[in-house]
C-alpha cells in the first residue's frame, strides 16, 4: 500500500477522543485502530509491546556495527473531537486552482479566497473530506508516514539504522497523550512527533497552556417581585469576560501571540459557567494572563460579594523549548534530513501542543516535523499526496542520519 492508501484506510476508523470519558484510551474506536496497527508491526517483523490503556510500541532492531542513538518515532491515533471522525469519506481530488466542491447538496465548499494556501497545491493530489467530517490526517497521516518509512526499510536489506522504537499513542487531542506513557518502556535516547502541519514544518516550541473553569453564582427569584432580590449571573459572567482585550483572542492573535480563548458560554440566572484556555509562549507572561483571570474574579466578588465568582486553573503543559535547546542536534538533523528530500524548513513555533511537549519534560527530547496538512480539526481539512510521500522520504533521511553518529 501507498502511503496515501494508508491514510485512507486508518481515516475509515472512528477514533474520536472525548474529554469527558475518564477511561484510556478515552474511546473505544482508539483501541480498533491500535489492535490493527500491532498486527501491521508486526507482519513487517517488529517486536510489540501493547497496554490495556492503548499505548503501542514496535521496536525494529538495529542491523548496524555501531552503536547508534535509539530512535524514537511517535504519532497518535485520536481525532480531534471539535468535529466528527465518524464515517469519514475522504476522497482524492486532482487540484486545479480555485473553489473545491466537496459536499454539492449541502452547499460546503472549500474556497480559495478563504483559504488562500490552497493556491500552492495547483497540480497535485489532494485529499479531501465530504465536508461533513473532518478527515483525521492530524495524525493518522502521521501514523501512515511512520508505517510507510517502515516498511520501505523492512524491505530493503541495505539500508543501515540503528533501534528504531516506534510509539502511536491515544487521546492527544485532549492534553492526556503522555500521561501514561512509559518512557523507561518505550527506551528511546531521542525522538520524533510525526504530528506537524504543511511541507516544511519544523518546530520546537509550543505553547505554555493552562485551563480555567469560571463558575458565577446567581439568585433566581419570580421576575415579577425581582427587585433588589434577583441576581442574574448571566450579566455577571458577562462583566467578567469584559475583563479582557476582544482583540486578545485566537482569531486575532498570530506567530509568537499568546491568548484568552472563551471556549464555553453556557448558564441561566442562577448560575454560569465560562470555559477558558490560556496560551502563551513566554513563563512570565503566561503567569501574569493567569494572575488576572483571579484578579478580575477578586473585582467581581468585591462588587457582588465573596464567593459569586470562583476560579479553577489548571496547567496543561509547558513550552518544549527550554528542554530541546541542549540537543539542537535534533533540530539540525531534521533540517538537514529535509534539505536531503528538497524541502526547505519552515522553523516556527507550534500555537499549540503536542505529545512531544510533553514528553519533552518527561526526559525524551521531541521536536515535531511535518505530515503535510492543513486545516485540521474541520470540514475543510485537506492533505497533499506529494507532501505525505516528502514526509517519508524525510524520515528516511533522518534515519540514514542517526545511523551515520555514534552515540
Amino acid at each position: 500500500m501507498s502511503t496515501v492508501e494508508k491514510l485512507l484506510k486508518y481515516v475509515k476508523y472512528d477514533t474520536t477522543s472525548d474529554e469527558n470519558s475518564t477511561s484510556v484510551p478515552s474511546t473505544k474506536g482508539q483501541m480498533v485502530l491500535i489492535e490493527e496497527l500491532k498486527k501491521e508491526l508486526e507482519e513487517l517483523g517488529l517486536e510489540t509491546k501493547l497496554d490495556e490503556k492503548g499505548y503501542l510500541f514496535g521496536f525494529l532492531r538495529s542491523n548496524s556495527d555501531k552503536k547508534l542513538k535509539k530512535l524514537g518515532l511517535l504519532a497518535h491515533v485520536d481525532t480531534s473531537p471539535d468535529m466528527s471522525g465518524k464515517d469519514v469519506n475522504p476522497r482524492i481530488v486532482n487540484y486545479e486552482g480555485g473553489d473545491i466542491v466537496l459536499h454539492e447538496e449541502n452547499g460546503i465548499v472549500l474556497k480559495e479566497s478563504e483559504f488562500p494556501a490552497l493556491s500552492g497545491y495547483v497540480g497535485q493530489e489532494l485529499v479531501v473530506t465530504d465536508g461533513t467530517t473532518l478527515l483525521g490526517a492530524d495524525d493518522k497521516a502521521g501514523v501512515a508516514e511512520i508505517m510507510a518509512a517502515l516498511e520501505h526499510i523492512v524491505k530493503d536489506k541495505d539500508f543501515i539504522h540503528g533501534d528504531i522504537h516506534v510509539a502511536f499513542t491515544p487521546d492527544e487531542e485532549i492534553g492526556r497523550g503522555p500521561h501514561h506513557f512509559d518512557v523507561e518502556a518505550f527506551g528511546a535516547d531521542v525522538a520524533y512527533t510525526m504530528d506537524g502541519g504543511p511541507l516544511g514544518e519544523l518546530e520546537f516550541e509550543n505553547f505554555n497552556a493552562a485551563s480555567a473553569k469560571v463558575t458565577v453564582r446567581g439568585r433566581n427569584v419570580h421576575p415579577g417581585t425581582a427587585k433588589d432580590k434577583m441576581v442574574n449571573s448571566i450579566f455577571i459572567a458577562m462583566e467578567y469576560a469584559d475583563f479582557f482585550d476582544r482583540n486578545d483572542t485566537p482569531e486575532h492573535t498570530e506567530k509568537y501571540e499568546g491568548f484568552y480563548h472563551l471556549n464555553e458560554f453556557k448558564g441561566d440566572v442562577d448560575g454560569t459557567s465560562l470555559d477558558y484556555i490560556i496560551r502563551d509562549f513566554f513563563e512570565e507572561s503566561f503567569e501574569e494572563r493567569k494572575k488576572k483571570m483571579l484578579v478580575a474574579a477578586d473585582a467581581l466578588n468585591e462588587k457582588y460579594g465573596e464567593g459569586t465568582v470562583t476560579v479553577e486553573l489548571h496547567d496543561q503543559y509547558r513550552n518544549m523549548k527550554t528542554k530541546i535547546e541542549p540537543h539542537m542536534y535534533l533540530v539540525e538533523n531534521a533540517k538537514l534530513a529535509m534539505k536531503k528530500a528538497g524541502v526547505t524548513p519552515d522553523i516556527k513555533p507550534i500555537r499549540g501542543g503536542t505529545d512531544g511537549a510533553q514528553l519533552s519534560y518527561m526526559g525524551l527530547p521531541c521536536p515535531n516535523i511535518f505530515t503535510g496538512g492543513e486545516n485540521f480539526h474541520g470540514r475543510y481539512e485537506f492533505i497533499s499526496v506529494a507532501s505525505m510521500d516528502k514526509a517519508v522520504e524525510v524520515l528516511l533521511n533522518l534515519i540514514e542520519i542517526f545511523g551515520e553518529e555514534e552515540a
